[in-house]
């Protein structure tokens, strides 16, 4: 008997694993047909999943943990079992905002802290506040770029204005000057550099290094009712994230995203995101950034509790949400560990012992204990070297001077 199953997504090239979960058969081998709906903006995404059209969705992070704390519309308890990917978004700016910062791209994405004092000396010299484009107030970017600014004395709340828009109306706006910059996922960035109107100012990947970024989110009631059916898709994820993760299948990955259904942008722009081959500014030779997205190594996909509240500690810096035992704990909850490895258990997956780490405490690769197989992680560093403990977020959080 075969289960279907619509799930919601986004064009970006981290719905990877649900594109080679329906297009490589994994899916199919665990008796379920996915039906993927392609979305354009979050919040009708999120409403899809809140409303029952669909039965999962392709979700920001943050997005899932707000929903779930009433932040976002209608509230409704959802749930992540499963990471869909790690980083792979870059903040872009237009030509002549980037002509202010250090002329040498590799530079400034080598330097992050470096390059977010420059942007603060930039900001004063240019004809206005700086308007950046976010895909959503709940996003990973948002809340990265929310820190990354405000280590160089940057209040994100003032000194500059985020704009919400869709990723894949990004490049239009920057076109049209509706914008000056815009942080999001690929390809959107990569498209915006190859047009001639911007260039890489930070990514992702430099500033939390292995940072969280979508899920596999469900509306909790569903998945509690229908435990067969996620374990079944979860193990069929699991496989398409390491098909995705082989370095072998990025052609045929990048070809699949390329088509209408998906992103629908040119495989060439995918590829060079998905084998982390940044090219900074149009015409210059592409950086490697080999960690720049991560879809199943060294443990990707695991939904670490520390994660989820590390996105709560960070709505409660820009006052977002009301600190209580009540809100953690429900922040903490919507990242399901307990799912995964009760999904995975009979498989060969590798996953950690822990459902909570210190993040940013890696500063070099790390074995750890595993309940199968060996498992070692990545470095997990913040770019300014903070380390967040998440049984003592109101000590990380006095940790920042700068501002809140």
């Amino acid at each position: 008997m075969t289960t279907s199953l619509r799930i919601a997504f986004l064009p970006l090239n981290d719905v990877a694993v649900l594109a080679a979960a329906r297009e490589r058969g994994f899916a199919e081998d665990e008796g379920i047909a996915l039906d993927l709906v392609r979305t354009t903006s979050w919040a009708t995404l999120r409403d899809r999943l809140v409303y029952g059209q669909v039965q999962a969705a392709h979700m920001l992070a943050p997005l899932a943990v707000a929903v779930t704390l009433g932040l976002s519309q209608q509230p409704a308890a959802l749930a992540a079992p499963f990471k869909l990917g790690v980083n792979g978004n870059m903040l872009v700016m237009a030509r002549d905002f980037a002509a202010a910062l250090d002329p040498d791209p590799a530079r400034r994405l080598a330097d992050p802290l470096g390059t977010a004092h420059d942007f603060a000396a930039a900001i004063g010299l240019w004809r206005r506040k700086p308007v950046i484009g976010v895909v959503h107030r709940f996003s990973s970017h948002a809340l990265m770029l929310r820190y990354w600014l405000a280590s160089a004395g940057i209040d994100p709340d003032r000194d500059v204005v985020l704009r919400v828009l869709p990723p894949s109306l990004t490049v239009e706006a920057i076109h049209a000057g509706e914008i000056d910059g815009f942080i999001a996922g690929e390809p959107w960035g990569g498209a915006a550099i190859a047009s001639g109107r911007a260039e890489a100012v930070a990514i992702g990947e430099r500033i939390w290094q292995r940072g969280v970024e979508k899920v596999l989110a469900f509306r909790e009631p569903w998945l509690e009712e229908n435990p067969d059916t996620v374990d079944r898709l979860l193990r069929a994820l699991a496989r398409a994230a390491a098909w995705c993760d082989e370095p072998d299948n990025r052609e045929v990955l990048a070809d699949i995203l390329s088509h209408a259904d998906y992103v629908d942008q040119p495989a060439d722009l995918i590829l060079g995101a998905l084998g982390g081959r940044i090219v900074p500014r149009a015409g210059d030779a592409p950086l490697d950034c080999p960690n720049f997205v991560l879809f199943s190594r060294e443990a990707t996909p695991f939904p670490w509790r520390s994660q989820a509240l590390w996105i709560y500690s960070q709505l409660l810096r820009w006052g977002m949400v009301e600190a209580s035992p009540q809100a953690a704990a429900q922040a903490a909850a919507v990242f399901r560990p307990d799912v995964f490895r009760r999904a995975l258990a009979g498989s060969d997956v590798p996953m950690p012992g822990a459902s909570m780490k210190l993040e940013g405490a890696l500063e070099s690769p790390l074995a750890v204990g595993s309940r199968k197989g060996d498992l070692t992680l990545g470095p997990d560093r913040f770019f300014d070297g903070r380390v967040f403990d998440p049984e003592r977020i109101e000590d990380y959080l006095t940790g920042f001077s700068q501002l809140r």
